[in-house]
């Protein structure tokens, strides 16, 4: 059973399911396995917990 793990800022609930469904859809046609098999934990980092370039998104 794939698990997916995506790490992002945080965003709109249905940016995320969009992202769960294409995600999915991508692992049931690459390894034909049922998309129930496919799990996708989505970790979201608060802009002034992440940098980037030496600054932090919320600097940004």
């Amino acid at each position: 059973m794939p698990i997916v793990t995506v790490q992002q800022g945080p965003r709109d609930i249905e940016l995320k399911r969009e992202l769960v469904r294409r995600v999915t859809d991508a692992f049931v046609d690459s390894l034909q396995i049922p998309a129930e098999a496919v799990q996708v934990w989505i970790q979201e980092v608060p802009a002034d917990s992440w940098g980037v370039g030496g600054k932090l998104i919320a600097d940004k």
